[in-house]
């Protein structure tokens, strides 16, 4: 994954700064409430990347079908659980045509030979 530019990063750190302030602004820097308010920002961004959990079972569920409850990889029958969703370009997000489903041990080599784990 490419390193995000330094003037990008700047930016980034900027953003960031202005959130936290309007966090405690807005909290009254109330602990909890900057704790809740933190969280719920943090699973909203992570929702965009990666899509909400109703969507990623939905598409589960296309992509084990297309695959006939085969994995991807070792081409062995899925689990009926803990399948995983494996994108071929992570900036391209989570689509059907985007995504293969494998077991956890294949998913393990894979994120292995790329370099993510």
């Amino acid at each position: 994954m490419p390193k995000l530019p330094d003037d990008m990063r700047c930016k980034a750190i900027a953003i960031l700064e202005y959130v936290r302030h309007e966090i405690a602004v807005s909290t009254g820097e109330d602990r909890d409430l900057v704790h809740q308010m933190r969280r719920y920002i943090a699973k909203r961004l992570e929702f965009d990347e990666r899509g909400t959990p109703t969507h990623r079972r939905k598409l589960k569920e296309q992509v084990r079908k297309r695959q006939h409850g085969l994995c991807a990889v070792c081409k062995e029958p899925l689990p009926e659980r803990g399948a995983e969703l494996d994108r071929f370009k992570a900036i391209e997000g989570y689509t059907v045509a985007n995504t293969q489903l494998v077991c956890r041990p294949c998913h393990g080599r894979l994120q292995e030979e790329r370099g993510f784990s």
